[in-house]
């Protein structure tokens, strides 16, 4: 099964602070999907066992979609104070859940931890 862009882009940000160098072309992606220019707000929550491990949303008034999920995801993952900062390990058993706020509604989806999808 295929990551979505949105999802993709936020296992991206987490891998990023992980790796410790960029890998996120913005320009790229602003070309190739035009809809994340757009200012719409977020929240990332990341699952272990599906227990919720962390959190972040947009509080303000949101930039870009691509800029609130890099924020957002890694916010999650590594500054949430009520859980320990993910390690690499449970990065790879982490699920990861978009909720867009959009003007018909809470747009929403879920993916699944690395290891789940790489399972034989």
């Amino acid at each position: 099964m295929s990551r979505s862009v949105l999802l993709q882009l936020a296992r991206d940000s987490i891998q990023e602070v992980l790796e410790a160098q960029r890998n996120i072309d913005k320009e790229s992606l602003f070309v190739k999907q035009p809809l994340l220019k757009e200012p719409i707000s977020v929240t990332v929550n990341i699952y272990i066992e599906d227990e919720l491990r962390g959190t972040s949303k947009t509080e303000e008034m949101p930039t870009t979609l691509l800029e609130e999920i890099v924020r957002h995801a890694k916010k999650a993952v590594f500054e949430d104070v009520n859980y320990s900062p993910l390690t690499s390990s449970e990065y790879l058993s982490c699920e990861v859940e978009l909720l867009l706020q959009t003007p018909d509604g809470v747009i929403g989806e879920r993916d699944p931890s690395i290891l789940k999808t790489h399972t034989i």
